[in-house]
């Protein structure tokens, strides 16, 4: 990957102790001391990752960073901030489209962490854009080993997937955008925390909170690497619930694109069917009678007796 990390602080013994920190884990960092040295850095060199400080004499991390989304929209933007304020970081991730907001003092492997995963964020956007689909899906597969019990789950969400696009006999054109989005839909888990994705107690309203916006992120990598509606729409709704109760947006019904809630169907039988932290995988008919008892509330009626159909027949064809 030939983008670059940089950090922004105006304070020079923070940006040594980064780049000595980095240093250590063989990582090489730019470093600047003001937004003007930071703009021409921009201009000079492929950025694919900004850590800002957000309290800075002249122009404050804030703008610095609306800057860059206009100048370099690649680039994969982080805000750090000497106290936590809420109202800030809500801001930024509004307006200003930052992945992560940091507080310090940082935990340095959570530091260095947080900026592995905005790399991948990068990589992911770029190898999107360059329609390059090995690459992309050895970033999606390196995501999925955050959470070692989902290795793999996005290719078998896609065949899934296109086995019920196949039997609606949906176009060639959609059935491409559902392989992308069933392949892309848990792509905001890059913004998730590997502390969070493999908790195996409950979660607080916080991380909660976090796990709930893992679609918007998602569905904003897509955005920025110019994807289709489509796609956008399945990474973004396919936690959606038929009967309103899901996430981000509430939708209900027929307001759920129906491509997200074919990738929904195929998403949570492979839940099922794989092993979790909490729990062993279930054999496949008990997942279908599982998935059933999902028609109405959770899933698309129609879809899950499409699926189980599908199913069904290849359970009774591998019988003969």
């Amino acid at each position: 990957m030939a983008g670059q990390i940089l950090f922004v602080d105006d304070e020079q013994h923070v940006l040594d102790l980064i780049s000595s920190i980095f240093a250590e884990k063989g990582i090489e960092i730019l470093t600047a001391c003001d937004a003007s040295e930071a703009l021409d850095l921009v201009h000079t060199h492929e950025i694919a990752v900004m850590v800002a400080d957000n309290h800075m004499p002249g122009m404050q991390g804030m703008e610095l960073l609306t800057k860059v989304k206009s100048l370099s929209p690649d680039t994969v933007k982080i805000l750090m901030t000497g106290f936590a304020d809420l109202e800030t970081a809500l801001e930024a991730i509004n307006r200003v489209e930052v992945f992560r907001f940091v507080v310090k003092p940082w935990e340095n492997s959570q530091l260095i962490a947080l900026v592995e995963d905005a790399l991948k964020r990068y990589g992911l956007i770029k190898s999107i854009i360059r329609g390059d689909d090995a690459t992309m899906r050895s970033l999606v597969h390196a995501l999925e080993l955050k959470d070692p019990y989902t290795r793999g789950h996005s290719e078998r969400v896609a065949k899934y997937a296109l086995l019920i696009a196949e039997k609606l006999s949906l176009s060639p054109h959609i059935s491409t955008a559902i392989r992308y989005g069933s392949w892309l839909h848990d792509c905001g888990k890059i913004g998730v925390a590997e502390s969070i994705l493999n908790n195996e107690g409950p979660l607080d309203d916080a991380e909660i909170h976090i796990v709930h916006n893992h679609p918007l992120w998602g569905a904003d990598v897509a955005r920025q690497a110019r994807l289709s509606g489509i796609i956008v729409n399945i990474i973004l709704a396919h936690h959606e619930r038929y009967d309103g109760k899901g996430y981000p947006a509430g939708l209900r019904g027929e307001e759920i694109p129906v491509e997200a809630r074919i990738v929904a169907v195929a998403d949570i039988y492979d839940a099922l069917t794989t092993k979790r932290p909490y729990r062993n995988a279930y054999h496949g008919s008990k997942a279908l009678e599982m998935l059933e008892s999902m028609k109405g509330n959770v899933l698309d009626p129609e879809l899950v007796d499409v699926f189980s159909c599908i199913i069904r027949g290849q359970d009774a064809e591998h019988s003969l």
